[in-house]
């Protein structure tokens, strides 16, 4: 890279070796991120393949007469004792167990009842599901919120080292579609692994940058700035469709739109341990629902203290598919169904990504654009710790030098200002860096010829 030779640059075009510098800078915070991050992307894709390959032993059971719902809840509270029943999840098929969650002292399991015999098969705590632990690594590192935003952090820098990078590749003096659409295969190592950087990061640029920013709205910090800049646009809703850091790691079903009618009790949300006035509740809100063929998995949930609404949610991971239901468990009526179109367009996008994140939007098509995208990334981030190798120089870090005849440029500027707008925790850390990088590193010789804070021979 240190070949090239830095553009003319203008008043409005940022400085390419600024650029490059900064790129560099980006590829080695988040090089380790983006590893990990695609490894566990790439397996939670295929989620609804792997959660049936590891819960095959309870699909495939002699039933021939179920017993009533009510029957098997009350099996499943009695293998917890002192449990409370927070959901019921319905047999995804004619000969599946069912999938019974209950609460106890805050920790939520799952358990899965014969739903002929009531034996029960199986049981474990939400949290420890291998997709639970994946999810939670993906998503926090398994560090709560502090993981949560390292995550955001990571995932806004790496959005900056794949723009910055579209600048770098830009076609100004080529000769060819060689190094530019495809890698030279015959003009040496570095040459290679350098279109192999470049190429790949073009090719996957546009999908790698939809699943950094499609997955903004689950990270912590991310997720309560959009929610305050709903609450100031009065876009806002009462509950939205996707939790926010550690909003997930309580276990158990999701909240929907009726928690702020029974205590948060919403789809089978974190339960108060309030136990159910009558457990024939979930045999007349069952009744209800089954014939409504909503898409699986479809979990019922009981109400909080002194409310008579369950609740009833579609789960599937196509969200757009997703319904929510609002049941009288005495009557059995239906008092309010939300389904897609019924959301805030907010939502009805934020959870259109979502899908598509996940692998889940359109089949199979989608698993395997999200599969090449992460593979992708991981190919940029390796290549590019091969080019830095092969490029440093001993005994420095090998960052590109400031250009010594940088111009101020207006558009660097305003570009700079939009990400920082968009992409909070970047703009914090960028202007921490800078006032580090001027009032510190700067002014000790050592770190800055380590740095590469030294200008750049003309």
């Amino acid at each position: 890279m240190s070949e090239f030779t830095d553009p003319p640059t203008s008043h409005w075009l940022p400085n390419y070796r600024t650029v490059w510098r900064w790129h560099f800078y980006a590829g080695v915070f988040t090089f380790p991120f983006v590893i990990v991050l695609a490894i566990s992307g790439s397996i939670y894709l295929f989620k609804p393949q792997i959660e049936a390959w590891i819960d095959r032993p309870y699909d495939n059971l002699e039933i021939h007469h179920p017993a009533p719902v009510s029957e098997q809840v009350q099996a499943a509270l009695s293998s917890v004792p002192d449990s409370t029943p927070s959901g019921y999840e319905f047999p995804s098929t004619p000969k599946s167990a069912a999938r019974v969650l209950v609460r106890k002292e805050g920790e939520s399991t799952r358990v899965y009842v014969h739903p002929e015999t009531l034996s029960i098969l199986h049981s474990v705590p939400e949290n420890q599901r291998f997709m639970k632990i994946l999810f939670r690594l993906h998503g926090e590192l398994l560090m709560g919120d502090r993981g949560s935003n390292m995550v955001e952090l990571a995932s806004s820098w790496t959005i900056i080292m794949i723009v910055s990078g579209l600048y770098l590749w830009w076609p100004r003096n080529a000769k060819g579609l060689g190094g530019v659409l495809y890698p030279r295969w015959k003009m040496g190592s570095r040459i290679l692994w350098r279109d192999l950087h470049s190429v790949t990061g073009v090719w996957i640029s546009t999908l790698a940058l939809f699943l950094l920013m499609s997955g903004l709205p689950w990270a912590k910090f991310w997720g309560n700035y959009l929610k305050t800049i709903r609450t100031m646009t009065g876009t806002a809703v009462v509950q939205q469709d996707w939790t926010t850091g550690s909003e997930r790691a309580g276990g158990g079903p999701p909240k929907t739109m009726a928690a702020n009618e029974h205590a948060g009790h919403g789809g089978g949300g974190r339960s108060s341990g309030v136990m159910p006035k009558d457990l024939k509740g979930f045999d007349r809100v069952a009744a209800v629902v089954a014939p409504l063929a909503l898409q699986p998995p479809v979990v019922i949930a009981p109400p909080g203290r002194g409310s008579e609404n369950w609740t009833a949610k579609s789960q599937t991971p196509n969200r757009p598919y997703r319904v929510n239901l609002v049941v009288n468990g005495t009557t059995g009526e239906i008092l309010r169904r939300e389904g897609f179109q019924d959301r805030h367009w907010v939502d009805r996008l934020v959870n259109i990504g979502i899908a598509a994140h996940e692998g889940q939007l359109f089949g199979w098509p989608n698993q395997l654009l999200g599969l090449l995208t992460a593979m992708g990334l991981v190919l940029l981030s390796v290549s590019g710790v091969i080019l830095w190798w092969k490029r440093r120089d001993k005994g420095v870090l090998g960052a590109p030098h400031p250009s010594m005849n940088a111009k101020f440029a207006w558009g660097t500027v305003i570009v700079v200002v939009l990400f920082g707008l968009y992409l909070p925790l970047f703009g914090g850390s960028l202007i921490l860096v800078l006032l580090l990088e001027k009032l510190v590193l700067s002014r000790i010789p050592g770190v800055r010829h380590w740095l590469g804070l030294n200008a750049a021979p003309r």
